[in-house]
């Protein structure tokens, strides 16, 4: 029985399907909606045969990777960033598209993303919206904190904001109009740090259940929310090879394209997990701050650089640590990330 694959071209409201046999010959395609019974239908016929299903990771591909692996379809995740179609083709469109992703699965070169776990990825994206909100609650504060400048001419400090109440908030201004924005305001803010400590406790109780997040603790710089960002994120840690690949996937390495030990551009400096990113990046300014080897290691590093690569390389070696500590089921120990302390004469 002669194997085929297929490749889907996803869109927000249409998929695009071509089937190809292990030698590339096109053998169907069809331009179906967005529902799953109809994905199914078409793919019925070739379900015995069928080697493998190349889905386009779009924004929602969650309804269709979950539902095809729930029938026992083999799906692979194809990443859009990794794959790049010869620049001076003629012609080309979703048919043409589906097929070149199954050309690269039939090719096995195809670039390939991570299906997380369908259990624990919405717990993962309810974190990713308390970051969100928080962002909200930010800017909400800011802008009452620049009302009340330009009204008074004065400052208003974070802490006095943060426990202040509708009723005092209006009493800060005599105009209408004031009064009823500053209220407005902080009632968001209210109802947006409840939404946020609701959305905390869900989340830790999850993440308490996963190892990672006991390991993780251990971790200068890391407590409570960048703990279960890093546990949530990462998923399964056996994904990354070595401590090297999971520091780029956090966006802690240079991105550069190197020739003949010449700098010869950029290479793509977005390609990885920006919550990741954001996480060991936070980690690293709390590391500098309260673990006095991680401040001792920045200012040296500071000193040669500036405080922006500084902060960087120091969030790079947090994040190999953290594979170590995730990898290996260990407790963070700083003599591995830092070398024995030189000794005094």
């Amino acid at each position: 029985m002669k194997k085929v694959i297929a490749g889907m071209d996803l869109h927000s409201n249409n998929v695009v399907i071509g089937v190809m046999d292990m030698d590339g010959h096109r053998l169907a395609s069809r331009k179906l909606p967005c529902e799953l019974k109809e994905v199914v239908k078409f793919l019925t016929p070739f379900k015995r045969r069928l080697e493998r299903v190349a889905v386009e990771s779009t924004y929602n591909w969650y309804w269709l990777v979950d539902g095809l692996q729930a029938l026992k379809y083999p799906v692979v995740l194809a990443n859009p960033a990794g794959m790049a179609q010869y620049s001076g083709i003629k012609h080309a469109d979703d048919t043409n598209d589906a097929f070149f992703i199954a050309e690269l699965l039939r090719l096995a070169i195809l670039p390939t993303g991570h299906i997380y776990d369908v259990e624990l990825r919405p717990v993962r994206d309810l974190l990713r919206r308390r970051l969100m909100l928080v962002h909200q609650r930010t800017a909400l504060m800011l802008s009452f904190k620049s009302l009340y400048t330009r009204t008074t001419g004065q400052e208003l400090t974070l802490s006095k904001l943060k426990g202040m109440e509708i009723k005092a908030a209006q009493e800060l201004y005599e105009h209408p109009a004031n009064q009823l924005i500053a209220g407005m305001q902080i009632k968001h803010i209210e109802q947006l740090t409840e939404s946020v400590e609701k959305i905390e406790k869900a989340v830790l109780g999850s993440a308490r259940e996963l190892p990672y997040y006991k390991k993780l603790a251990t971790l200068p710089g890391v407590g409570r929310i960048l703990g279960m960002t890093v546990t949530m994120e990462v998923g399964d840690i056996k994904r990354f090879a070595a401590p090297g690949h999971f520091a780029s996937y956090c966006r802690t390495v240079e991105a550069k394209r190197m020739s003949n030990n010449k700098k010869k551009g950029e290479n793509n400096s977005k390609c990885g997990n920006k919550y990741l990113a954001w996480a060991f990046v936070e980690a690293a300014n709390f590391a500098r701050r309260y673990d006095e080897q991680c401040r001792k290691w920045f200012d040296r590093k500071v000193a040669r650089t500036s405080n922006i690569i500084a902060t960087k390389a120091l969030a790079c070696k947090l994040a190999k640590a953290a594979w170590y500590l995730m990898a290996e089921g260990t407790d963070y120990d700083p003599k591995r990330m830092f070398g024995q302390p030189a000794k005094t004469q």
